[in-house]
């Protein structure tokens, strides 16, 4: 077994330090698992990254967030915020700085690097594809990722390993000590998420029903085709709690209109969950879409940035994540098997039983 070091980008601190602080309970040590690092840019906007210690011969778990849009630096004497594109160039920096010293370099990437761009139509670029090819060709021995927007990608790089994990019963764990759920049902608020929301009913035991987004395919606005209509398929939502589930929100709009939709069919409680919320428009249709009563609360993880202002929020609950991660990385570390890692449904019917006898 190599010696384990995580090196944490300026772009997760926050987490790293958490995933950090549950290695080291793990291990029942006080001694740092984070490698020092220094990542600086120049002043025309390029960059740079300097391992500040030893890492020969260790097993390597570099940890980014690609989406954090929070970062900045100077560049031409104005403030520049990083995009997902200067964070994937950081991480390959890292990778320049230890490879031929690290025994295994390990990526994870908890929101995959170009995910939504997972395939292509017509003449368009194939960018998820490219970058873990990249990726594979620089040196990286294993890609960890959570909820990949279309977990077949990993065909783009079949000799290399790519683990998917999903942080599902982690929500469900806290979404039932958190609230009084009674006679549920999973909504997927379209096609495209409908296993996800399978795994989310068969993990609570319930029904599952489903939208199709019919859309303009006349018309592309904001580069999609704009949404004409959510149309319902599955079971009646009237006198029962619902949980609409997806990867990820970006501006919100679409699942704000499933809850309203199912809102408008009698449903009593609306819980929406998303592993990413990325607030790409802000985050005032959500607070008045609350205060619509169109919704409940709004469950996401620590995975990838979310300012401390949407945090507070009192439809907001954050759910973290690092104990997971951190026992990920053990678990790979030490070279153990990982099938206990992907299915947490026995804690959570514990936890519904738990709930229900008290």
């Amino acid at each position: 077994m190599s010696k384990l070091k995580l090196i944490v980008m300026n772009n997760i601190k926050e987490l790293g330090n958490k995933v950090n602080d549950s290695l080291k309970k793990l291990n029942k040590t006080d001694k740092d698992y984070i490698v020092s690092m220094t990542s600086n840019r120049f002043s025309n906007g390029e960059g740079k990254v300097k391992i500040n210690e030893s890492v020969n011969g260790d097993d390597i778990y570099i940890l980014s967030d690609v989406g954090n849009y929070g970062v900045s630096y100077q560049m031409h004497g104005r403030e520049h915020f990083m995009s997902p594109d200067e964070h994937f160039e950081d991480i390959k920096r890292v990778i320049a700085a230890t490879s031929g010293h690290a025994s295994k370099i390990n990526v994870i990437m908890p929101l995959l690097y170009e995910s939504r761009q997972h395939k292509r139509r017509g003449n368009e670029s194939l960018d998820c594809a490219i970058a873990l090819q990249e990726l594979e060709r620089i040196g990286v021995d294993n890609i960890i990722t959570f909820d990949a927007h279309d977990p077949s990608i990993c065909n783009a790089i079949p000799r290399l390993p790519f683990e998917n994990f999903y942080p599902t019963h982690r929500i469900l764990e806290e979404l039932i000590e958190n609230e009084d759920i009674n006679d549920m049902l999973v909504i997927s608020p379209d096609m495209g998420a409908m296993e996800r929301a399978r795994y989310y009913a068969d993990m609570l035991g319930c029904d599952v029903g489903v939208f199709y987004k019919r859309r303009d395919l006349s018309k592309v606005v904001n580069g999609k085709n704009p949404i004409v209509e959510h149309m319902y398929m599955g079971a009646d939502p009237k006198d029962k709690d619902v949980i609409v589930v997806d990867d990820m929100i970006a501006s919100g709009g679409s699942i704000l209109d499933v809850a309203e939709n199912l809102r408008n069919r009698g449903a009593r409680k609306i819980y929406l969950i998303a592993t990413f919320a990325l607030f790409t428009e802000g985050t005032e249709k959500f607070s008045e879409a609350y205060e619509k009563g169109l919704f409940d609360k709004l469950y996401s993880t620590n995975l990838s940035y979310v300012p401390d202002d949407i945090k507070n929020n009192k439809w907001y609950v954050d759910v973290d994540i690092a104990q997971y991660i951190a026992l990920i990385i053990d678990t790979f570390n030490k070279k153990k098997n990982i099938e206990s890692l992907w299915n947490g449904k026995k804690k959570v019917i514990d936890k519904i039983n738990q709930k229900k006898n008290m």
